[in-house]
């Protein structure tokens, strides 16, 4: 029999579908219900290695594994599966405005126009839907996050990712909108009311998220929104300044401010298109530590650590930094023996050169003189490097992941996480390192050293940490939400007989 499913749609883009689904694959997970995550295709250049298909020591047969979106990777942990492609069988790494590079089933796809969001899209809806199938037959229940809107009304005739997904599996629909924004409950009508009756029929209800205040007070317009759209308000949950996730979004970065009143500064450079920047979560876990991303080259000059972070276009990023004078910063903190981490993107920005003979980046034969920092050239090869690398550094354990192009060559700088040491400049081309504990904190131990500063490690272990984080979620919807509706939803899909809201539809 095919799984149960539940479909996490939003109003918006960052409404909380990722939370929502995040928070109720744990709560089924803690009431043994086998489950897993699922999101059709994911815009996002934060992504995760997992194990490829037939992995050992988490690779495939060629020595590869696979990448999927960082959102599904942290969904599969808080339902306790095992993370893999068919969670994330589509996802788009924004190369561009107007271009993207494609995922599929954890490998390398090609690339996306623009253009090709009305058409062209046939195969990837076909893995799609294939993944799909596979999830459902081989867990109890699949729950699904949506794609910024299900109401994108110019896609929907492409859509597999949102309705197109719903009706492929005849799954019930809840849609969560963000009441931060304003106008949620304008939203929440819209987006009912411009499908059409057939997708109509799959909206089983709302949610309500980050709500701040006495939720008695949402009681009249949340009986006016099942009034007038047939469908109720299943639960308002709260704002919370504890809930932290993994984030797939380059608009959710955010830094982590530190509690004491002289911390230890961390800069990390807002690339605009910055990967991965997952990788600082855990600085900002250490007591004492202040995470912020930065554009102005004196925010660069106040800072006691500066870190380069992944990019995806790595090329126009380092130009960017020319263009800014972020170049120039991050070359003279380095000269003022201030410490300086580059990961990945980040990490070759800081070598020698890079260039690209084969056009991976989008032009063929580009070339750039990094800023010298570090004795390292970089090429890049079509092929991508995906690993999951265990090893040690500073004496101590460590482990990460890898994804990227690029291939870099050392010359006489120590080896430091699969990069390089020159002092107090570091470079990796390990994402991830910095969740390994000892790492972390002899690194910044370290650091803090050479800006003069004292500081004191935490205790808290990042994986730790991020169980708790997941359990919150999962506490704050079995609080605030009506889980046995959803659970009926789940069971017995939408109820049958739901009015259709005006307009029904456009056309």
């Amino acid at each position: 029999m095919p799984a149960r499913s539940l479909m996490i749609a939003g109003t918006t883009s960052d409404a909380g579908k990722s939370v929502v689904t995040t928070g109720l694959c744990r709560l089924l997970a803690r009431r043994g219900v086998k489950v897993a995550p699922y999101k059709a295709q994911n815009m996002s250049n934060n992504s995760m290695v997992v194990a490829g298909a037939g992995a050992v020591d988490g690779a495939g047969p060629d020595g590869q594994g696979a990448e999927i979106g960082r959102a599904q990777w942290i969904q599969a942990v808080a339902a306790g599966a095992v993370p893999e492609p068919a969670m994330n069988p589509v996802l788009l790494k924004p190369g561009g405005d107007r271009r993207s590079h494609v995922v599929v089933m954890g490998r390398p796809g090609g690339t996306l126009d623009a253009r090709d969001f009305t058409r062209g899209r046939e195969h990837l809806a076909e893995a799609a839907f294939a993944a799909y199938d596979d999830l459902a037959a081989r867990f109890d229940v699949v729950v699904c996050e949506g794609a910024g809107s299900p109401t994108e009304i110019n896609l929907r005739d492409s859509d597999y990712v949102n309705m197109g997904l719903a009706r492929h599996a005849s799954m019930p629909v809840v849609v969560v909108g963000d009441i931060d924004r304003g106008g949620v409950y304008a939203a929440m009508h819209g987006t009912v009311a411009l499908l059409s009756p057939e997708d109509q029929a799959l909206i089983g209800g709302f949610m309500i998220n980050k709500f701040r205040g006495d939720e008695t007070l949402l009681a009249p317009a949340n009986a006016a929104i099942a009034r007038t759209t047939g469908r109720p308000v299943l639960g308002v949950l709260p704002w919370s300044p504890h809930v932290w996730l993994d984030s797939e979004d380059g608009m959710d970065v955010e830094g982590r401010r530190a509690d004491t009143a002289d911390p230890l500064r961390v800069a990390v450079v807002r690339l605009p298109r910055i990967s991965n920047f997952t990788d600082v979560d855990a600085l900002g876990l250490e007591p004492g530590v202040d995470v912020t991303f930065v554009s102005d080259p004196r925010r660069v000059a106040e800072a006691d650590l500066v870190v380069v972070p992944g990019t995806r276009a790595t090329l126009s990023d380092l130009a960017w930094m020319r263009e800014r004078g972020l170049d120039a910063a991050v070359v003279a903190h380095a000269r003022a023996g201030r410490p300086v981490l580059g990961i990945c993107g980040g990490f070759q920005i800081l070598g020698r050169s890079i260039s690209d003979p084969e056009g991976v980046e989008g032009q063929v034969g580009a070339r750039a003189d990094g800023l010298g920092l570090l004795d390292v050239t970089t090429t890049f090869d079509a092929e991508k490097v995906m690993r999951l690398p265990t090893g040690t550094a500073l004496g101590v354990d460590a482990h990460g992941y890898e994804i990227h192009h690029g291939r870099i060559t050392r010359g006489d700088d120590a080896e430091f996480l699969g990069g390089a040491r020159r002092g107090m400049v570091f470079g990796t081309m390990w994402h991830g390192s910095l969740e390994s504990d000892d790492l972390r904190r002899t690194l910044l131990a370290e650091m803090a050293a050479a800006v003069g500063r004292d500081w004191t490690p935490g205790e808290v272990a990042f994986a730790e940490a991020r169980s708790a984080r997941l359990d919150l979620l999962a506490d704050l919807i079995e609080r605030h939400v009506d889980v046995d509706a959803l659970l009926t939803l789940i069971e017995h899909g939408p109820p049958a007989g739901l009015p259709v809201v005006a307009p029904g539809g456009v056309g």
